[in-house]
């Protein structure tokens, strides 16, 4: 399910244009699949995920350390909902915030998103893509959601795969090398785990939506 970078920076991301100065960490094929209009709702689920009490042990167990380890040593909380707006620079810029960067027309395009139990903070979203910052004491990081049309079946029918790709700038040194710490657990435990329960939610989702003939927005 991880994929290489190249999955990421060869797609026309509206993304790319407030980033050029963040570097790709990951890039993952979510396992979820539907048509055109079923974004949004990929979207809702990853806003309301809460990996500090997922149904994986090694998840909530690395996730809740973790946690614990930011409140200690004050590398930011992970478990717990943005709180006011950061007062950090992005690094190597005067910017605290990559709103400051969006164009007019993504500006307020996320507005009435809000996470649950991560400290991200909403910055747009389209009806292929959804980006979302978090600022703490070891990296300025994106996560960003797309929506991948597979290439398959008529117009009408297409299918489509969401992708997740994490962009980061490190603070210094220090963020570098705990990035690097990290990096081993994420791809062997955490990611894993998360994917199937992403897989889980997806699928539960699916079996409880309305029928065909059943009124519904979408």
């Amino acid at each position: 399910m991880r994929l290489p970078d190249a999955a990421h920076d060869a797609h026309p991301w509206r993304i790319h244009d407030l980033v050029p100065d963040f570097t790709v960490e990951d890039v993952w094929a979510l396992p979820v699949h539907g048509g055109a209009d079923d974004f949004q709702g990929l979207v809702e689920l990853m806003v309301s995920s809460d990996p500090a009490h997922a149904t994986s042990l090694p998840t909530r167990v690395l996730w809740r350390a973790r946690d614990g380890l930011g409140r200690t040593l004050g590398l930011g909380r992970i478990a717990a909902p943005a709180a006011a707006a950061s007062t950090r620079s992005i690094p190597g810029t005067h910017e605290t915030s990559l709103a400051e960067r969006l164009p007019e027309d993504l500006r307020g395009t996320a507005a009435g998103l809000e996470f649950a139990s991560l400290p991200f903070t909403p910055l747009y979203r389209t009806d292929v893509e959804f980006a979302a910052e978090l600022s703490n004491p070891t990296v300025h990081g994106v996560m960003h959601l797309g929506w991948v049309d597979e290439g398959r079946g008529l117009p009408e029918r297409r299918r489509y795969e969401g992708r997740m790709a994490v962009l980061v700038k490190p603070r210094g040194r220090f963020g570098e090398l705990y990035m690097a710490l990290i990096r081993p657990f994420r791809h062997a435990i955490v990611y894993p785990a998360l994917m199937r329960q992403i897989e889980r939610a997806w699928n539960g989702r699916a079996r409880t939506a309305p029928t065909a003939a059943t009124p519904t927005d979408g």
